[in-house]
């Protein structure tokens, strides 16, 4: 099965326990950026983007694409 980057983004900063505006802070993203990568609305986000967004969710990127 196949699932988005978003999805997994959302998945695992619900594990966390974090709100998309505490992600979307500490990854020094917006959070409108981070809500149309969790809906899908932005299927192919900027490398640096996920990166930070990894990082902060303490993830590998191979994890965010599986």
């Amino acid at each position: 099965m196949v699932t988005s980057i978003g999805s997994n983004i959302k998945r695992f900063r619900n594990q966390k326990k974090m709100t998309q505006k505490q992600l979307a802070e500490k990854a020094g993203i917006t959070l409108f950026t981070l809500a149309k990568i969790e809906s899908g609305a932005t299927a192919d986000p900027r490398i640096e983007t996920v990166k930070s967004i990894s990082k902060v969710l303490l993830i590998s990127l191979d994890e965010l694409t599986k």
